[in-house]
């Protein structure tokens, strides 16, 4: 997310904007993972964390899925001491650029958010970083919030590696659970607020138009805020 200071719609500092590039680079290909073998079983509103490079285009993605209550972007991995934006996105903090989900699993399950995810929101082989952004704030990884999760994320990622969809490795990990730090009020439905920002379409707005043409059954038009 380095270089859109000229952003003055947000009404902070250069400074305080020094994470999201947007270099002529095309937006990376999706993959049409497939469904899990073994689906999800859950009642209840649930949460869900996902690490996938800039917060924006996660939570872009997120928030047009049928079942999801709110996206939320924020922080994980390390302490409330420095989970703050500035200091983030200096990659020296232990956090992840995340977004925390809530679901209804009656209409999206985990195992689906997570085809989703390995779909069209995060290339699973790149180490530390996404996109044009670079720094282990960036790294594409899972937060399970229970066992049931781990458990279905672990087997959907052996599934994922049998199928031998991408040439690399698959770095994705799972990260154990930790205090989720909302981000600044400004990165919340960023791509909501700044549609014709620059890193959003180029990099994020494809996305969204990869959920709906390769999940229309999950993509829901309207955007789902906070």
């Amino acid at each position: 997310m380095i270089g859109f200071a000229r952003n003055v719609a947000l009404g902070v500092s250069a400074a305080m904007l020094a994470s999201c590039m947007t270099p002529a680079m095309a937006a990376e290909e999706p993959v049409h993972a497939p469904a899990a073998i073994a689906p999800a079983s859950e009642h209840g509103m649930q949460t869900a964390i996902f690490a996938g490079g800039c917060f924006w285009g996660v939570e872009a993605v997120f928030s047009h899925v049928k079942g999801v209550k709110s996206a939320i972007s924020g922080y994980h991995g390390g302490t409330k001491a420095n989970a703050d934006y500035r200091t983030v996105s200096a990659g020296g903090t232990r956090h992840a650029e995340v977004v925390k989900i809530t679901y209804d699993p009656s209409v999206v399950r985990y195992d689906e958010l997570l085809r989703i995810y390995f779909s069209v929101v995060a290339d699973p082989t790149l180490l530390n970083r996404q996109g044009p952004d670079r720094g282990p704030q960036y790294r594409s990884a899972i937060v399970p919030t229970s066992r049931h999760q781990a458990k279905i994320a672990r087997g959907y990622i052996a599934q994922l590696e049998k199928a031998g969809l991408w040439d690399r490795p698959i770095v994705t990990r799972l990260e154990r659970l930790q205090t989720f730090y909302p981000a600044e009020t400004y990165h919340q439905d960023f791509a909501l607020k700044n549609p014709r920002h620059g890193y959003i379409v180029r990099w994020d707005a494809p996305k969204v138009r990869n959920l709906q043409a390769m999940y229309p059954d999950d993509y829901r038009a309207r955007f789902v805020t906070g």
